[in-house]
């Protein structure tokens, strides 16, 4: 077994303990949650642990991976759990196998995702730095909006589509309002669980871990470096630029599904897809490390739960939040932090050689 591992490449051993560490902590919430050793909230709090997670390690691939700063993931978000919401709602009394209807859903919502983030990522991808930013975050708020405006009723006649109000669908008396402009969707059924949400980060993880270590995942590190020395050999820029950001959008797509069936209402609220939650993504990835999949991940779970474990600290609960996050940024970022850090390895990695 030893043998093994000294076989194996730096980048498989870093990317088996993070496969650890994910089931690791799920099989110890698991037996927390079968004996009763953790609250009600807490509990509820798993299935968006894992949505957040998802968003964390899919925008890291944008963010970190290929170096461009996409303010828009919450718009890919939206898309896929509304697209997904729209199926399951419509499908519920057709499809009543919850699982075959769920992940026909998550198949829809990654898809409707993935094609948003090509329609977007050929014109956007053209731009760099400020300019991708406002770009993408405008494409996460005209989304939202345009969801807001968006009214959709059934009946015997088929679908009836408007952006006034409800009385502009003009529909027979048993028909049926899906979307409902500003109040969303109402009765999306609830089949996300832990579990599933579990199985979903660990297809993520190995989706992005073997992107990462591929050729292509070389190549597209290679144009977040230099761009121009990697145009010089040949790498089609706009190729690989553009595979990340699709990737990454329709993994957003999935955690918007989940995050979708997880409600047993769906608006499209500032809060739910809107700047501040793209922002919130954003500092999962900067906190966690630019780059570092395993960060992201980390840093996602400690910003999801904090809140939650300091609930009863009232008075005290969001400046332990901010000291936290001061501290995380300082730990990842500062000069000195990262001598530190690098010293510590060193010093680690002599003391196991002198043992060995």
């Amino acid at each position: 077994m030893s043998g093994m591992l000294k076989k194996m490449s730096k980048n498989t051993k870093n990317s088996l303990i993070t496969y650890g560490i994910v089931i690791a902590a799920y099989i110890v919430m698991q037996i927390l949650i079968s004996t009763g050793s953790i609250s009600s909230l807490l509990e509820g709090l798993m299935v968006p642990l894992c949505y957040y997670i998802i968003l964390a390690v899919s925008l890291n691939l944008v963010v970190g991976i290929l170096g461009e700063l996409s303010l828009g993931h919450a718009g890919f978000m939206c898309v896929g759990a509304f697209s997904s919401a729209f199926f399951s709602k419509c499908m519920r009394d057709v499809i009543t196998v919850d699982i075959v209807r769920f992940l026909l859903a998550l198949i829809i919502g990654i898809v409707v995702a993935a094609i948003f983030g090509i329609l977007i990522g050929i014109p956007v991808l053209r731009l760099k730095g400020d300019y991708l930013a406002i770009v993408t975050l405008a494409f996460g708020e005209i989304i939202k909006n345009l969801v807001n405006v968006l009214y959709i009723g059934k009946d015997s006649n088929g679908f009836h589509f408007s952006t006034k109000d409800v009385l502009a669908l003009d529909m027979e008396p048993d028909g049926t309002v899906i979307v409902n402009g500003p109040q969303g969707i109402t009765g999306t059924p609830k089949d996300a669980t832990f579990l599933i949400g579990f199985i979903l980060i660990l297809i993520t993880l190995f989706i992005v871990l073997n992107l990462i270590n591929s050729r292509d995942g070389r190549a597209i590190m290679s144009i977040r470096d230099n761009r121009i020395a990697a145009e010089s050999i040949g790498i089609n820029i706009t190729k690989y630029k553009l595979m990340a950001f699709t990737i990454s959008a329709a993994l957003a797509g999935a955690a918007g599904v989940l995050y979708a069936h997880n409600l047993s209402t769906l608006t499209a609220t500032t809060n739910n897809f809107g700047y501040n939650q793209s922002i919130m993504i954003l500092v999962f990835v900067v906190l966690g490390g630019i780059g570092n999949i395993r960060g992201s991940v980390i840093a996602a779970v400690i910003l999801t739960l904090l809140p939650e474990l300091l609930r009863g600290l009232d008075d005290y609960r969001m400046l332990i939040y901010a000291v936290v996050l001061i501290f995380m940024m300082l730990f990842n970022w500062a000069p000195k932090a990262i001598e530190w850090r690098e010293r510590y390895l060193r010093f680690g990695k002599k003391k196991k050689e002198a043992v060995q």
